[in-house]
């Protein structure tokens, strides 16, 4: 049974998940959620995911939602397939569970809102001195969980590539954090998914 993916193909978090499927190599198809009629407030969605977000995966009758534990539990779930993303060994899952940790406090929580030029202008100043960080990070290794690539690298990518679209190139003014930010934007899981996700057979 091919596992199917609820949501958007157009939003950030499917995007999130499709990019993280593609990487692992898992057939997966795309079951689009149809905003304008509320999909995701009906019954039948809200019995699978309560609290009416995207996504959600239903993996041969395994359900499970928000983004991120999704790309854990494929990482965990194919092991055998692509990279391993989700290292096993202790300190090296200590040290991923850290950049995740980054990731989802100092990365992800710059985003949403509605477009005001002034608060644009001090979230992406207050990124900008958060960026230092990574790149002293970056400056250390290849990745921010060391040098083999993880799902925290996978999880800026969404919001990430947003940020050229709102007219900020603060991820490539610190040579360390734009080489990274390179290295993963190029991808070939994110090239398939950024414009549109679309599932894999």
């Amino acid at each position: 049974m091919v596992l199917k993916l609820y949501g958007s193909s157009l939003s950030t978090c499917t995007k999130r998940v499709a990019t993280i499927l593609h990487e692992k190599q898992v057939p997966f198809e795309i079951i689009e959620v149809d905003f304008a009629k509320s999909e995701h407030k009906s019954p039948a969605y809200l019995e699978k995911q309560p609290f009416g977000q995207i996504p959600y995966i239903d993996d041969d009758g395994f359900i499970l939602y928000e983004s991120r534990a999704i790309g854990r539990y494929i990482a965990a779930n194919y092991p055998e397939k692509g990279p391993a993303l989700l290292p096993t060994e202790k300190k090296a899952n200590a040290l991923f569970e850290q950049a995740a940790s980054v990731e989802l406090s100092n990365f992800d929580e710059m985003f949403g809102g509605t477009a005001d030029k002034a608060l644009f202008d001090e979230l992406i100043a207050t990124l900008d001195k958060k960026l230092d960080a990574y790149n002293d990070i970056l400056g250390k290794q290849k990745y921010l969980a060391g040098d083999e690539i993880t799902l925290a690298d996978l999880f800026h990518l969404p919001y990430g590539s947003m940020l050229s679209v709102a007219g900020s190139n603060v991820l490539e003014t610190k040579p360390n954090v734009a080489r990274w930010w390179k290295d993963v934007s190029s991808r070939p899981s994110w090239q398939a998914v950024k414009d549109k996700a679309t599932g894999i057979a």
